[in-house]
């Protein structure tokens, strides 16, 4: 487990309620948090991207002329590391918060663009909004179990994406993409298809699959979708249902076996996405085999 990150020790000492949490390795944490008449100061020594979901309407922030309010449903606040916010919460309101080490973003940046930025410093960010920011995190981060390790490759490459775009957009760099041509070399592709088939049982992330391959998560994404016309948590995926179809036709296992073996931490969680894969539930595809 990596360091606490101090606006998430923060929240926990106020009125916040913590709904999920997930650590991705590498510096980043996803934090679903709910809270309600509270007054919170923070002032961190990492980033971070709040992404409102519900109401926050009366959130308040104190600035130089007072009180200023203008949260919502997809609006974001971006606090960059060792910049002091203070915050009135006169209603009940959900946001997801996403922590990330000064030292992880930087990394982002060099391995995107080849070169080190002389400083890496974001711009500070209220009740603003970007359809970028509200697609990546209403499309990935709340539409998955986070407890399922099963989702941690989507869960790190969507947190990848968001850090990315934050260098890019709103930072004192703002390098443009570099483009990315050609998938991977056909031996890399073979060890990373054989790397994914031996541990298919684990929460792969992004950054462990970037490694295996040598290249930045940002080009490894690209040159393997290059590669197999799909995402590396879509592939990995589907890697995951066929082991599992063919588990439950030709093996012995118990569900809850085939579940952990393919990556599932959770039985019923693993019979939901191999219905919605297959068509029938494991244990009605295993009855119609007998």
């Amino acid at each position: 487990m990596t360091q606490p990150y101090h606006a998430f020790e923060n929240l926990r000492q106020h009125n916040a309620v913590l709904e999920d949490n997930v650590q991705l390795g590498s510096g980043i944490q996803l934090s679903a948090w709910s809270n309600s008449l509270d007054r919170v100061t923070q002032c961190s020594d990492h980033h971070t991207l709040s992404m409102y979901v519900n109401e926050g309407y009366e959130t308040y922030q104190k600035t130089n002329s007072g009180w200023k309010n203008g949260g919502g449903p997809d609006r974001f606040c971006l606090m960059p590391k060792d910049g002091e916010t203070t915050w009135d919460i006169r209603n009940h309101f959900s946001f997801v918060h996403l922590y990330c080490t000064d030292e992880h973003l930087r990394h982002i940046a060099e391995q995107i663009w080849d070169r080190s930025p002389a400083a890496l410093q974001l711009d500070e960010k209220i009740f603003s909004e970007d359809p970028r920011i509200t697609q990546l995190y209403r499309h990935f981060l709340l539409s998955s179990d986070w407890q399922q390790q099963a989702n941690h490759l989507m869960l790190s490459t969507a947190s990848t994406l968001l850090l990315t775009h934050l260098v890019q957009t709103y930072s004192n760099v703002q390098w443009r993409l570099p483009n990315v041509r050609g998938g991977l070399a056909p031996a890399v592709l073979r060890n990373i298809q054989a790397y994914i088939e031996q541990h298919l049982s684990e929460p792969l992330t992004l950054t462990e699959l970037a490694q295996e391959a040598g290249l930045s998560e940002f080009h490894f994404a690209r040159m393997f979708k290059q590669s197999t016309q799909l995402a590396p948590h879509q592939f990995v995926m589907q890697r995951r249902m066929l082991r599992a179809e063919a588990l439950v036709k030709n093996s012995l296992l118990s569900l809850t076996d085939i579940a952990m073996a393919c990556g599932f931490s959770s039985a019923s969680h693993f019979s939901n996405r191999f219905k919605a894969t297959i068509g029938v539930t494991p244990s009605q595809l295993r009855a119609a085999g007998k």
